[in-house]
């Protein structure tokens, strides 16, 4: 699989569009822990960490609120280190207000 081939680390967190017995195989197999809620018409439903997975739903809200300012969602800006600094200063107006 493509996506996990040269990765490296302790847990790979996914939602539940990710949660297939072959992706769970290689992540398993590369020695780390599969942090994805099983679906709902799985027959084997698996246990998975949940704390840690509300973690990374706190980081893709914070990615739909950044997406809100147009700049940052279209990236207008040409260079990168351009664009990154908008991204700082949106974040840090995000978590100021």
């Amino acid at each position: 699989m493509n996506l996990l081939e040269r990765q490296v680390a302790d847990f790979v967190l996914a939602d539940k569009g990710y949660d297939a017995d072959y992706i769970i195989e290689e992540v398993l197999a590369k020695g780390a822990e599969a942090v994805i809620p099983p679906k709902s018409n799985r027959k084997n439903h698996r246990d998975y960490d949940a704390c840690l997975y509300k973690e990374r739903n706190k980081i893709e809200r914070m990615y739909g609120k950044l997406k809100h300012f147009r700049r940052i969602a279209t990236r207008y800006d040409k260079l990168a280190s351009s664009y990154l600094s908008f991204v700082f200063v949106a974040a840090i107006y995000l978590w100021l207000k």
